[in-house]
């Protein structure tokens, strides 16, 4: 483990999901005490995309800003809103240069999936219909999200892919949340490990499926053919029950023919790079931005 990141991990609160409204308002309250970036050139609008119901998005235009993404919070499908994404969808747009167009998708238990990704695929169409009033090209939009908002990114690009909907540039999918099943090595060996434990994820995966089998829109891992699905970025942490199926996933990405760039990072764990005064951090949400400015670049 990074040794500034172990020094953190006494005070990392021990959450779980069996009482969905509490953890809510623990994010809100830790989401509170992380600074959000430089918002000085860029302006930020909450508003609502029209879907069924509609949905609540906050969008960060940077000046000049030539694409766009549309980003998924984390928070296990369970907890997580604009306002407790706010200190990272504005660091990604600080750093890319690109709109972040951050969705408040409906939550689990109360809304078992497919309510977020119907929330997230409504955005992506907005997105695409409404590029010129964003002051973007539509030919530049990618997907994106931490945790489980990265699972709904892999969803949300599956689902355009099969619909034929609004193309899409480029994937961002940060530590995704992809596979319910939890059979990879890593899902069974790192049972206990800082922030993210297997039963946490199981939790997660049981609020966010609402007894429902799981299908590829859900779990992203169990899609037959990745074939056709845009370029990808994803990174991965080493101490992360979800690391094997994120490199998994990218592997069966390349093999499809899909240009997909892999980063796994050393010593980290899931959702470490919350933890602002590491150096590893520093560099992992920097090269979020980075990424995201070389996906919708060309």
């Amino acid at each position: 483990m990074d040794s500034e990141l172990e020094a953190f991990i006494p005070l990392i609160p021990r959450a779980d999901f069996s009482d969905p409204v509490a953890a809510r308002k623990n994010l809100a309250g830790l989401a509170a005490s992380v600074p959000a970036a430089d918002t000085s050139d860029m302006e930020i609008e909450d508003r609502t995309v029209p879907g069924d119901p509609e949905v609540p998005v906050r969008i960060y235009r940077p000046r000049g800003a030539r694409g766009a993404v549309v980003w998924m919070h984390g928070g296990g499908w369970v907890m997580g809103d604009v306002d407790t994404e706010h200190p990272w969808a504005s660091r990604i747009a600080e750093s890319s240069g690109e709109v972040v167009i951050s969705v408040g998708y409906r939550l689990a238990p109360e809304h078992p999936c497919p309510a977020a990704l119907d929330d997230a695929y409504a955005v992506l169409n907005w997105a695409a219909e409404h590029a010129a009033d964003l002051g973007v090209e539509p030919e530049r939009i990618a997907v994106g999200g931490h945790s489980a908002g990265a699972g709904l990114a892999a969803a949300v690009a599956l689902r355009a892919r099969d619909r034929q909907g609004p193309a899409i540039r480029f994937q961002l999918l940060n530590q995704p949340g992809l596979d319910d099943r939890q059979a990879t090595w890593s899902a069974r060996q790192f049972t206990d490990t800082p922030w993210m434990t297997r039963g946490k994820v199981t939790e997660a995966w049981r609020h966010y499926l609402g007894g429902a089998q799981a299908t590829p829109y859900a779990a992203p891992s169990r899609a037959d053919d990745v074939a056709g699905l845009p370029p990808a970025y994803i990174a991965t942490a080493e101490f992360c029950p979800n690391r094997d199926e994120g490199i998994e996933y990218a592997l069966r990405l390349l093999r499809a023919g899909v240009p997909v760039e892999l980063h796994q990072w050393a010593g980290t764990f899931h959702g470490s790079q919350a933890l602002l005064s590491a150096d590893v951090s520093r560099r992992q949400n920097a090269e979020l931005g980075a990424a995201l400015r070389r996906g919708l670049a060309g």
